[in-house]
């Protein structure tokens, strides 16, 4: 049964689109079948995996207005580690079409129960906003990965992230809980980013992921050639840290799996 993560912050620019695809690399080098969900209509996981989504016939679009199977919509990853339910601009438009629908906030889920014996992660990545889409997301997962900066700003979207989340779960997905957080951008010489870092450990302990995710021009390198990072630089620190944290989520759900890390 696939462990099914939306990796989710209504705050833009944290790191949620680098994480899902590195962290579905990372996770297929593992001998872990993964498949990666793009609910963002910027498609930007849909390229970072190798996957032109100009070209696309169908999409995640397809998908939640019911036109389509999973089946018919997943493709390989460009390097064919992981697969990818690929997502471009005209999932924008799958808001306002669903808004009349039944079940709208369970369309996802729905899409992927047919396909939970299929992988061992699915990894969701939603977009920068608490709207339909991203419940979506939240309604389907087992749990929530929250990448986030280390700065003032960032607790302030967290309390409120950490609220939709309870909503969900009173209103939708009972089980739903939060997987951890994850510190991306991290630059150790930043004193605010130390405190606050600091703050979320004695906040939420043990939901604070120990992998920190550093600042690294790899990282902002590797999308450009539609790769992830392990595939483009695996010798730098961006790689070796999402490989990191694809062990620590392994030690904590399949303990074998991580020896091949």
């Amino acid at each position: 049964m696939a462990r099914i993560l939306a990796i989710t912050n209504q705050k833009g620019g944290v790191g949620k689109t680098t994480t899902g695809v590195n962290l579905a690399a990372s996770l297929a080098e593992a001998k872990q079948r993964v498949l990666l969900v793009d609910l963002d209509p910027q498609g930007n996981a849909t390229m970072g995996s190798g996957i032109d989504k100009r070209s696309l016939t169908a999409t995640v679009y397809q998908i939640l207005l019911g036109e389509k199977k999973l089946a018919d919509v997943r493709v390989p990853s460009g390097n064919a580690a992981y697969d990818v339910v690929p997502a471009n601009r005209e999932l924008a438009g799958a808001e306002v079409e669903m808004v009349d629908m039944a079940q709208r906030e369970t369309r996802l889920k729905d899409a992927l129960a047919l396909h939970a014996d299929e992988y061992d992660f699915v990894l969701i990545d939603c977009p920068p906003a608490l709207n339909l889409l991203t419940v979506n997301g939240l309604t389907a997962a087992h749990a929530v990965m929250i990448p986030m900066q280390c700065e003032y700003y960032a607790l302030e979207g967290l309390s409120d992230l950490v609220q939709t989340v309870k909503k969900v779960r009173a209103h939708l997905n009972p089980a739903l809980e939060i997987e951890g957080l994850l510190r991306t951008m991290f630059d150790p010489r930043n004193t605010l980013a130390q405190q606050v870092s600091q703050q979320l450990v004695d906040h939420f302990g043990d939901k604070v992921y120990r992998t920190v995710i550093p600042r690294n021009i790899r990282l902002a390198e590797a999308p450009s050639h539609g790769l992830p990072v392990m595939h483009f630089d695996r010798a730098s620190k961006g790689a070796q840290a999402y490989i990191a944290l694809a062990g620590e989520m392994l030690n904590r759900h399949h303990p074998v799996a991580a020896a091949v890390l």
